[in-house]
């Protein structure tokens, strides 16, 4: 792993120094865009417009546009005058537990290991919020930009994961269309589909959870490099749609004794037309003179008998 950021914790009056990796990492496939004509990789020049050039990126300023087409210059010193203190510095502010704090405000982790001689302040650390079962609340300067973050245990490693600042989460109150949060909900379809959650719940084990998407789109690149055809897959089959009530049935039925993930409902056969049933045929009043044959009653009951009717439709376009 490749060393992010180094620093201290600073917890009271102890100073831990550790070094910061970060703890993800995103596996998406990435394309290049080419030369549809050549499959050169399209190269992107920084043009300035006024110039009409392309400039280099010793000529790029910082500038913070306050109305439209008027700017604040920002330059380094300016910013060095303003960074906090802690740039060097993981500073815990208070202990608070983690179920106190929403997912909606955790943003990226990173993994701290002891740096120099910061090995027994590390553990010791650890260990009392092992046992504690708290997290800290910190603050800290990266990239000359102050974060909020928390400071807890995943595994026996203590990490530091930012957390976005209030102002920064949206509030509810602007997602259109919610429903009520005290709209009236019928009592048995409740109770069913508090029945159906409790069927589908597993203890969480990340490792079965793949990326199917990914692992499809790197097959087709290893075949495309082989010169083998690719076949597209088959459409899903759409289920049909099913009131609410029949919906929750149906899922209790298929999740009652399992619980080993979510359910899918399969679609339902589309039932087979019934064969289309004759019509008697009309009796036709036929004047006694008329060379016009009748259609036989066995025609007329669903029974054989078409030979005849057509050779007296003949006869009838004939006469007429």
């Amino acid at each position: 792993m490749q060393t992010v950021w180094k620093g201290s914790i600073s917890f009271g009056l102890v100073n831990i120094p550790v070094r910061m990796f970060t703890a993800t990492q995103e596996r998406d496939i990435r394309f290049r865009q080419l030369h549809k004509d050549c499959h050169t990789p399209i190269k992107y020049a920084k043009m300035c417009p006024h110039c009409n050039r392309e400039i280099d990126a010793s000529e790029i300023v910082r500038g913070y546009e306050y109305e439209k087409g008027r700017f604040v210059i920002i330059d380094d010193s300016d910013l060095e005058e303003i960074t906090p203190d802690t740039r060097r510095a993981i500073e815990i502010l208070e202990f608070v537990d983690l179920k106190d704090i929403d997912p909606i405000y955790f943003d990226k982790s990173y993994f701290l290991s002891p740096h120099e001689t910061g090995d027994k302040a590390y553990a010791l650390l650890r260990s009392a919020m092992e046992q504690t079962g708290k997290i800290a609340v910190a603050k800290v300067t990266m990239r000359n930009r102050q974060s909020l973050a928390v400071v807890r245990l995943y595994e026996h490693c203590i990490m530091l994961e930012t957390i976005y600042y209030p102002d920064e989460v949206r509030p509810v109150s602007q997602v259109p269309a919610l429903p009520e949060a005290n709209i009236a909900l019928a009592e048995n379809e409740l109770k069913m589909a508090t029945e159906l959650i409790n069927n589908m719940t597993v203890p969480f084990d990340p490792g079965k959870y793949t990326d199917e998407y990914r692992s499809e789109l790197q097959a087709l690149i290893e075949k495309k490099l082989e010169g083998q055809e690719i076949a597209t897959s088959p459409a899903a089959p759409r289920a049909n749609v099913i009131d609410l009530m029949q919906a929750l049935k149906e899922s209790l039925a298929a999740t009652a004794g399992s619980s080993t993930g979510p359910v899918k409902l399969e679609a339902e056969p589309t039932p087979k037309p019934e064969p289309a049933r004759k019509k008697p045929a009309r009796k036709r009043s036929v004047a006694p003179d008329s060379a016009k044959e009748t259609v036989p009653a066995r025609q007329e009951a669903g029974g054989s008998g078409h030979g005849t009717t057509t050779k007296a439709l003949r006869r009838k376009k004939t006469t007429g």
